[in-house]
Protein backbone atom coordinates (compact mmCIF):
# COMPACT_ATOMS: atom_id res chain seq x y z
CA UNK A 1 0.00 0.00 0.00
CA UNK A 2 1.46 3.69 0.62
CA UNK A 3 4.99 1.99 0.91
CA UNK A 4 7.96 4.65 1.65
CA UNK A 5 9.83 3.88 -1.28
CA UNK A 6 9.37 4.27 -4.89
CA UNK A 7 6.11 2.82 -6.52
CA UNK A 8 6.32 1.04 -9.90
CA UNK A 9 6.08 2.83 -12.65
CA UNK A 10 3.01 1.72 -14.15
CA UNK A 11 1.65 4.99 -11.51
CA UNK A 12 0.71 7.21 -14.32
CA UNK A 13 -1.90 4.57 -15.66
CA UNK A 14 -4.02 4.01 -12.69
CA UNK A 15 -6.71 5.85 -11.59
CA UNK A 16 -6.28 9.03 -9.42
CA UNK A 17 -8.53 8.10 -6.78
CA UNK A 18 -11.29 5.08 -5.76
CA UNK A 19 -13.50 4.80 -3.13
CA UNK A 20 -15.66 2.19 -1.66
CA UNK A 21 -18.14 2.70 1.10
CA UNK A 22 -20.58 1.31 3.08
CA UNK A 23 -23.85 3.26 3.32
CA UNK A 24 -25.55 6.80 1.68
CA UNK A 25 -24.45 9.31 3.60
CA UNK A 26 -20.83 8.48 2.99
CA UNK A 27 -21.35 8.26 -0.52
CA UNK A 28 -23.09 11.42 -1.35
CA UNK A 29 -20.48 13.19 1.14
CA UNK A 30 -17.38 11.41 -0.68
CA UNK A 31 -18.53 12.11 -4.11
CA UNK A 32 -18.67 15.88 -3.30
CA UNK A 33 -15.75 16.19 -2.13
CA UNK A 34 -14.42 13.85 -5.18
CA UNK A 35 -15.40 16.65 -7.62
CA UNK A 36 -13.92 19.58 -5.09
CA UNK A 37 -10.32 17.74 -5.87
CA UNK A 38 -11.11 16.88 -9.66
CA UNK A 39 -11.01 13.42 -9.36
CA UNK A 40 -14.12 11.37 -11.73
CA UNK A 41 -17.29 10.70 -8.92
CA UNK A 42 -18.31 7.81 -10.82
CA UNK A 43 -15.22 6.26 -9.10
CA UNK A 44 -16.94 6.42 -5.67
CA UNK A 45 -18.45 2.89 -5.39
CA UNK A 46 -20.86 0.99 -2.79
CA UNK A 47 -19.77 -2.04 -0.74
CA UNK A 48 -17.59 -1.29 1.67
CA UNK A 49 -13.78 -3.12 2.33
CA UNK A 50 -14.84 -6.58 0.57
CA UNK A 51 -16.06 -5.14 -2.75
CA UNK A 52 -12.69 -3.08 -2.30
CA UNK A 53 -10.97 -6.24 -2.38
CA UNK A 54 -12.92 -8.26 -4.83
CA UNK A 55 -12.54 -5.19 -7.26
CA UNK A 56 -8.69 -4.67 -6.73
CA UNK A 57 -8.02 -8.25 -7.45
CA UNK A 58 -8.98 -7.62 -11.04
CA UNK A 59 -7.85 -4.31 -11.64
CA UNK A 60 -4.86 -2.25 -10.91
CA UNK A 61 -5.18 -0.13 -8.01
CA UNK A 62 -5.74 3.60 -8.00
CA UNK A 63 -3.27 5.97 -6.81
CA UNK A 64 -5.79 7.10 -3.74
CA UNK A 65 -7.90 4.41 -2.42
CA UNK A 66 -10.33 5.64 0.21
CA UNK A 67 -12.16 2.30 2.00
CA UNK A 68 -14.84 1.76 4.34
CA UNK A 69 -14.24 -0.65 7.03
CA UNK A 70 -18.21 -0.26 8.90
CA UNK A 71 -18.89 -4.01 7.81
CA UNK A 72 -15.37 -5.46 8.81
CA UNK A 73 -15.44 -7.70 12.00
CA UNK A 74 -11.46 -8.14 11.52
CA UNK A 75 -10.56 -4.97 10.53
CA UNK A 76 -6.19 -5.87 11.12
CA UNK A 77 -7.07 -9.33 8.64
CA UNK A 78 -9.39 -7.65 6.09
CA UNK A 79 -6.17 -4.61 5.64
CA UNK A 80 -3.89 -7.56 5.36
CA UNK A 81 -6.42 -8.98 2.85
CA UNK A 82 -6.50 -5.82 1.23
CA UNK A 83 -2.98 -5.59 1.25
CA UNK A 84 -2.12 -8.63 -0.62
CA UNK A 85 -4.11 -7.40 -4.04
CA UNK A 86 -2.99 -3.12 -3.56
CA UNK A 87 -0.01 -2.34 -5.82
CA UNK A 88 3.27 -0.93 -3.98
CA UNK A 89 2.59 3.02 -4.02
CA UNK A 90 -1.09 3.10 -3.70
CA UNK A 91 -2.14 5.74 -0.43
CA UNK A 92 -4.70 4.17 1.74
CA UNK A 93 -7.11 5.78 3.97
CA UNK A 94 -9.75 3.80 6.13
CA UNK A 95 -12.86 5.00 7.93
CA UNK A 96 -15.08 2.78 10.75
CA UNK A 97 -17.09 3.03 13.57
CA UNK A 98 -14.45 1.67 16.22
CA UNK A 99 -12.98 4.13 18.35
CA UNK A 100 -10.10 2.27 19.76
CA UNK A 101 -6.26 3.87 19.81
CA UNK A 102 -4.57 0.57 20.02
CA UNK A 103 -6.91 -0.66 16.08
CA UNK A 104 -5.57 3.41 15.11
CA UNK A 105 -2.20 2.21 15.68
CA UNK A 106 -2.30 -1.20 14.07
CA UNK A 107 -3.76 0.09 11.18
CA UNK A 108 -0.98 3.08 10.79
CA UNK A 109 1.50 -0.10 11.27
CA UNK A 110 -0.50 -2.01 8.66
CA UNK A 111 0.15 0.63 6.01
CA UNK A 112 -2.64 2.89 5.74
CA UNK A 113 -2.11 6.59 6.04
CA UNK A 114 -4.93 7.77 8.17
CA UNK A 115 -7.92 6.03 9.55
CA UNK A 116 -11.36 8.69 10.12
CA UNK A 117 -13.72 7.71 12.56
CA UNK A 118 -17.68 7.84 11.50
CA UNK A 119 -19.22 9.92 11.32
CA UNK A 120 -16.67 12.55 9.80
CA UNK A 121 -17.72 16.02 7.92
CA UNK A 122 -16.52 17.19 4.87
CA UNK A 123 -13.68 19.57 6.25
CA UNK A 124 -11.98 16.74 8.02
CA UNK A 125 -12.22 14.23 4.64
CA UNK A 126 -11.12 17.16 2.31
CA UNK A 127 -7.94 17.06 4.77
CA UNK A 128 -7.55 13.52 4.17
CA UNK A 129 -7.70 13.85 0.78
CA UNK A 130 -5.07 16.79 0.36
CA UNK A 131 -2.61 15.08 2.65
CA UNK A 132 -2.57 12.11 0.66
CA UNK A 133 -2.49 13.64 -2.84
CA UNK A 134 0.93 15.58 -0.88
CA UNK A 135 2.25 11.90 0.25
CA UNK A 136 1.49 10.46 -3.35
CA UNK A 137 3.31 13.27 -5.00
CA UNK A 138 6.21 13.69 -2.82
CA UNK A 139 9.55 13.58 -4.11
CA UNK A 140 10.96 10.48 -3.41
CA UNK A 141 14.33 9.28 -2.22
CA UNK A 142 15.10 7.25 -5.98
CA UNK A 143 13.98 9.98 -7.96
CA UNK A 144 16.70 11.83 -7.22
CA UNK A 145 19.73 11.94 -9.88
CA UNK A 146 22.33 10.71 -7.77
CA UNK A 147 21.11 8.07 -6.55
CA UNK A 148 23.32 6.03 -3.49
CA UNK A 149 24.59 2.78 -3.33
CA UNK A 150 22.87 0.61 -1.11
CA UNK A 151 24.45 0.32 2.11
CA UNK A 152 24.28 -3.43 4.24
CA UNK A 153 25.41 -3.83 7.47
CA UNK A 154 25.66 -6.95 9.04
CA UNK A 155 25.70 -6.90 13.03
CA UNK A 156 27.06 -10.41 14.89
CA UNK A 157 27.81 -10.93 18.55
CA UNK A 158 30.43 -13.07 19.65
CA UNK A 159 28.83 -13.83 22.48
CA UNK A 160 25.02 -14.42 23.51
CA UNK A 161 24.20 -11.43 25.57
CA UNK A 162 26.85 -9.19 24.74
CA UNK A 163 23.75 -6.57 23.32
CA UNK A 164 23.88 -7.08 19.47
CA UNK A 165 20.92 -6.57 18.67
CA UNK A 166 20.46 -3.37 21.06
CA UNK A 167 23.26 -2.18 18.86
CA UNK A 168 21.85 -3.88 15.44
CA UNK A 169 18.76 -2.02 16.60
CA UNK A 170 20.02 1.78 17.09
CA UNK A 171 21.91 1.37 14.19
CA UNK A 172 18.93 1.27 12.27
CA UNK A 173 17.17 4.16 14.08
CA UNK A 174 20.03 6.77 13.51
CA UNK A 175 20.21 5.29 9.67
CA UNK A 176 16.88 5.99 9.87
CA UNK A 177 16.83 9.55 11.54
CA UNK A 178 20.41 11.00 11.92
CA UNK A 179 20.89 9.93 8.31
CA UNK A 180 17.67 10.44 7.00
CA UNK A 181 18.20 7.63 4.84
CA UNK A 182 15.19 4.94 4.28
CA UNK A 183 16.34 1.84 6.30
CA UNK A 184 15.38 -1.60 6.51
CA UNK A 185 15.83 -3.80 9.77
CA UNK A 186 15.95 -7.47 9.13
CA UNK A 187 15.98 -10.00 12.58
CA UNK A 188 17.11 -13.01 11.65
CA UNK A 189 16.75 -14.76 15.64
CA UNK A 190 13.30 -16.41 14.19
CA UNK A 191 12.36 -17.87 17.29
CA UNK A 192 14.24 -15.57 20.18
CA UNK A 193 14.58 -12.06 18.06
CA UNK A 194 14.05 -9.00 19.73
CA UNK A 195 14.30 -6.35 16.77
CA UNK A 196 10.62 -5.47 16.82
CA UNK A 197 10.48 -6.13 20.83
CA UNK A 198 13.16 -3.35 21.34
CA UNK A 199 10.94 -0.61 19.16
CA UNK A 200 7.50 -1.95 21.25
CA UNK A 201 6.25 -3.38 17.64
CA UNK A 202 4.32 -6.19 16.93
CA UNK A 203 6.62 -8.56 14.71
CA UNK A 204 4.00 -10.22 12.55
CA UNK A 205 4.21 -13.25 10.48
CA UNK A 206 6.44 -11.79 7.53
CA UNK A 207 9.70 -13.92 8.44
CA UNK A 208 8.13 -16.86 8.72
CA UNK A 209 5.69 -16.75 5.79
CA UNK A 210 9.58 -15.96 3.71
CA UNK A 211 10.99 -18.74 5.36
CA UNK A 212 8.00 -21.15 4.89
CA UNK A 213 7.16 -19.94 1.18
CA UNK A 214 10.55 -18.35 -0.36
CA UNK A 215 8.91 -18.11 -4.23
CA UNK A 216 6.43 -15.97 -2.37
CA UNK A 217 8.49 -13.11 -1.48
CA UNK A 218 8.66 -9.94 -3.92
CA UNK A 219 7.90 -6.34 -3.80
CA UNK A 220 4.85 -6.36 -2.63
CA UNK A 221 5.32 -8.78 -0.31
CA UNK A 222 8.00 -6.95 1.68
CA UNK A 223 5.69 -3.88 1.75
CA UNK A 224 2.86 -6.00 3.30
CA UNK A 225 5.16 -8.12 5.62
CA UNK A 226 7.35 -5.92 7.25
CA UNK A 227 5.90 -3.28 10.02
CA UNK A 228 7.04 0.44 10.19
CA UNK A 229 9.01 1.53 13.27
CA UNK A 230 8.81 5.46 11.62
CA UNK A 231 8.05 6.69 7.88
CA UNK A 232 11.51 5.53 6.87
CA UNK A 233 12.90 2.61 8.90
CA UNK A 234 10.71 -0.90 8.51
CA UNK A 235 11.31 -4.09 10.54
CA UNK A 236 11.26 -7.80 9.32
CA UNK A 237 11.46 -9.96 12.85
CA UNK A 238 9.71 -12.69 13.96
CA UNK A 239 8.70 -14.88 16.92
CA UNK A 240 7.88 -18.58 15.96
CA UNK A 241 7.36 -20.85 18.08
CA UNK A 242 9.94 -22.84 20.07
CA UNK A 243 8.23 -26.07 18.72
CA UNK A 244 8.35 -25.13 15.34
CA UNK A 245 11.67 -25.57 13.65
CA UNK A 246 12.50 -23.35 10.59
CA UNK A 247 13.78 -25.72 7.72
CA UNK A 248 15.36 -23.66 5.13
CA UNK A 249 18.32 -23.48 3.11
CA UNK A 250 18.87 -20.33 3.06
CA UNK A 251 17.15 -19.01 -0.02
CA UNK A 252 14.64 -17.23 1.34
CA UNK A 253 17.18 -14.95 3.41
CA UNK A 254 19.52 -14.48 -0.06
CA UNK A 255 16.48 -13.25 -1.79
CA UNK A 256 15.00 -11.17 0.99
CA UNK A 257 18.64 -9.13 0.98
CA UNK A 258 17.89 -8.87 -2.77
CA UNK A 259 14.67 -7.32 -2.88
CA UNK A 260 15.70 -5.30 0.07
CA UNK A 261 18.49 -3.90 -2.37
CA UNK A 262 16.08 -2.34 -4.53
CA UNK A 263 13.53 -0.81 -1.74
CA UNK A 264 15.93 0.52 0.60
CA UNK A 265 19.16 2.84 0.99
CA UNK A 266 20.53 0.86 4.29
CA UNK A 267 19.86 -2.67 5.06
CA UNK A 268 20.82 -3.64 8.99
CA UNK A 269 20.77 -7.14 9.44
CA UNK A 270 21.07 -8.89 13.44
CA UNK A 271 23.00 -12.09 12.38
CA UNK A 272 22.87 -14.87 14.77
CA UNK A 273 26.64 -16.21 14.90
CA UNK A 274 25.27 -19.67 14.26
CA UNK A 275 24.56 -18.71 10.75
CA UNK A 276 27.76 -17.67 9.58
CA UNK A 277 27.96 -21.42 9.87
CA UNK A 278 24.93 -22.77 8.25
CA UNK A 279 24.55 -19.91 5.61
CA UNK A 280 27.74 -18.47 5.11
CA UNK A 281 26.58 -16.46 1.92
CA UNK A 282 24.47 -14.16 3.81
CA UNK A 283 27.70 -12.33 4.98
CA UNK A 284 29.40 -12.29 0.55
CA UNK A 285 27.30 -8.69 0.03
CA UNK A 286 27.56 -6.65 3.69
CA UNK A 287 29.67 -3.60 3.09
CA UNK A 288 30.26 -3.60 7.08
CA UNK A 289 30.42 -5.84 9.28
CA UNK A 290 30.44 -4.92 13.17
CA UNK A 291 31.28 -7.61 15.60
CA UNK A 292 29.98 -7.26 19.17
CA UNK A 293 32.23 -8.30 22.01
CA UNK A 294 32.64 -7.73 25.48
CA UNK A 295 36.16 -7.83 27.15
CA UNK A 296 36.00 -11.26 28.59
CA UNK A 297 38.07 -13.97 27.92
CA UNK A 298 35.55 -16.36 26.50
CA UNK A 299 34.32 -13.33 24.31
CA UNK A 300 38.15 -12.98 22.95
CA UNK A 301 38.80 -16.17 21.53
CA UNK A 302 35.35 -15.97 19.85
CA UNK A 303 36.69 -13.06 18.73
CA UNK A 304 39.29 -14.20 17.61
CA UNK A 305 37.54 -17.20 15.58
CA UNK A 306 34.62 -15.16 13.96
CA UNK A 307 37.40 -12.51 13.08
CA UNK A 308 39.42 -15.43 11.05
CA UNK A 309 36.53 -16.26 9.73
CA UNK A 310 35.20 -12.68 7.93
CA UNK A 311 39.47 -12.55 7.15
CA UNK A 312 38.93 -15.79 5.07
CA UNK A 313 35.31 -16.25 3.74
CA UNK A 314 34.14 -12.13 3.42
CA UNK A 315 37.33 -10.72 2.57
CA UNK A 316 35.24 -7.62 0.98
CA UNK A 317 33.32 -6.81 4.06
CA UNK A 318 34.70 -3.49 6.32
CA UNK A 319 34.87 -5.15 9.77
CA UNK A 320 34.23 -2.09 12.68
CA UNK A 321 34.61 -4.14 16.38
CA UNK A 322 32.77 -2.10 19.07
CA UNK A 323 33.18 -3.44 22.69
CA UNK A 324 30.05 -3.29 24.47
CA UNK A 325 28.84 -2.55 27.79
CA UNK A 326 32.16 -2.18 28.97
CA UNK A 327 32.60 -0.89 32.68
CA UNK A 328 36.24 0.61 33.44
CA UNK A 329 35.90 -0.64 37.44
CA UNK A 330 35.43 -4.39 36.20
CA UNK A 331 37.18 -5.69 33.24
CA UNK A 332 38.20 -9.25 33.18
CA UNK A 333 40.79 -8.05 30.55
CA UNK A 334 41.84 -4.88 29.80
CA UNK A 335 41.45 -3.29 26.79
CA UNK A 336 44.76 -3.22 25.35
CA UNK A 337 45.65 -7.13 26.32
CA UNK A 338 42.34 -7.55 24.50
CA UNK A 339 43.45 -5.76 21.15
CA UNK A 340 46.99 -7.41 21.53
CA UNK A 341 44.95 -10.77 21.50
CA UNK A 342 42.57 -10.37 18.06
CA UNK A 343 46.31 -8.27 16.79
CA UNK A 344 43.76 -4.98 16.00
CA UNK A 345 42.25 -2.27 17.70
CA UNK A 346 38.73 -2.10 18.90
CA UNK A 347 37.17 0.37 16.92
CA UNK A 348 34.16 1.51 19.26
CA UNK A 349 34.20 1.54 23.44
CA UNK A 350 30.09 1.42 24.31
CA UNK A 351 30.20 2.24 27.72
CA UNK A 352 27.89 0.30 30.40
CA UNK A 353 24.51 2.47 31.19
CA UNK A 354 22.16 -0.37 32.95
CA UNK A 355 20.06 2.98 34.38
CA UNK A 356 19.98 3.85 30.42
CA UNK A 357 19.14 0.35 28.89
CA UNK A 358 16.52 -0.10 31.24
CA UNK A 359 14.95 3.05 30.58
CA UNK A 360 14.96 2.22 26.86
CA UNK A 361 13.12 -1.23 27.51
CA UNK A 362 10.66 0.25 29.81
CA UNK A 363 9.98 2.85 26.93
CA UNK A 364 9.78 0.75 24.09
CA UNK A 365 12.71 2.74 22.26
CA UNK A 366 16.44 2.04 20.99
CA UNK A 367 19.25 3.17 23.37
CA UNK A 368 20.49 5.38 20.62
CA UNK A 369 17.08 6.99 21.01
CA UNK A 370 16.81 7.09 24.52
CA UNK A 371 20.42 8.12 24.79
CA UNK A 372 21.37 10.51 22.38
CA UNK A 373 23.25 13.23 24.62
CA UNK A 374 24.87 10.36 26.31
CA UNK A 375 28.31 8.67 26.43
CA UNK A 376 26.16 5.71 24.62
CA UNK A 377 24.51 7.38 21.55
CA UNK A 378 27.74 9.35 20.68
CA UNK A 379 29.31 5.65 21.15
CA UNK A 380 26.54 4.22 18.22
CA UNK A 381 26.47 7.32 15.87
CA UNK A 382 30.51 7.07 15.66
CA UNK A 383 29.38 3.13 14.69
CA UNK A 384 27.29 4.28 12.59
CA UNK A 385 29.54 6.75 10.62
CA UNK A 386 32.35 4.33 10.22
CA UNK A 387 29.21 1.55 8.94
CA UNK A 388 28.55 4.54 6.34
CA UNK A 389 31.66 5.20 5.41
CA UNK A 390 31.89 1.33 4.14
CA UNK A 391 30.53 1.87 0.45
CA UNK A 392 32.96 4.73 0.08
CA UNK A 393 36.06 2.69 0.81
CA UNK A 394 37.99 0.48 -1.58
CA UNK A 395 39.84 -1.47 0.49
CA UNK A 396 37.59 -2.28 3.40
CA UNK A 397 39.36 -5.10 4.90
CA UNK A 398 41.77 -3.84 7.69
CA UNK A 399 45.37 -5.06 6.83
CA UNK A 400 46.14 -8.16 8.63
CA UNK A 401 49.60 -7.56 11.27
CA UNK A 402 52.69 -9.21 9.82
CA UNK A 403 53.79 -12.11 11.79
CA UNK A 404 50.52 -13.49 13.24
CA UNK A 405 50.34 -16.68 15.47
CA UNK A 406 47.97 -19.33 14.94
CA UNK A 407 44.83 -19.71 16.42
CA UNK A 408 45.82 -21.70 18.88
CA UNK A 409 48.93 -19.49 19.88
CA UNK A 410 46.65 -16.89 20.17
CA UNK A 411 44.19 -18.92 22.79
CA UNK A 412 47.18 -19.42 24.63
CA UNK A 413 48.85 -16.26 25.04
CA UNK A 414 45.04 -15.23 25.87
CA UNK A 415 45.12 -17.37 29.05
CA UNK A 416 47.95 -16.08 29.91
CA UNK A 417 46.61 -13.00 30.60
CA UNK A 418 43.99 -14.08 33.29
CA UNK A 419 46.01 -14.78 36.66
CA UNK A 420 45.79 -17.60 37.86
CA UNK A 421 42.86 -18.09 40.03
CA UNK A 422 43.58 -18.58 44.09
CA UNK A 423 42.72 -22.45 45.36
Amino acid sequence: MNAPWKPGGTAALRDAFNAFVCDDASFDLVRSICVEMGWPPEKVHKGGLRNAVQSLSVSASPNILFVDMSESGDPINDINGLAEVCEPGTVVIAAGQVNDVRLYRDLIASGLQDYLLKPFGPDHLREAFTQAQAVFNAPKIHDAGGERPHLTVAVIGTRGGVGASSVATSLAWLMSTKAGRLTALLDLDVHFGTGALAMDLEPGRGLTDAIENPSRIDGLFIERAMVKASGKLSILSAEAPISQPMMTDGAAFFQLQEEFRSAFECSVVDLPRGMLIQHPHLINDANATIVVTELTLAAARDSIRILSWLKSNAPGTKVIVVANRVQASALEISRKDFEQSIERKIDIIIPADPKLAAQAAKLGKTLADVGKTSKIGHALESAMNLALGAVDETDAAPAAGKGGKSLLGKITDLKSIIPARKK
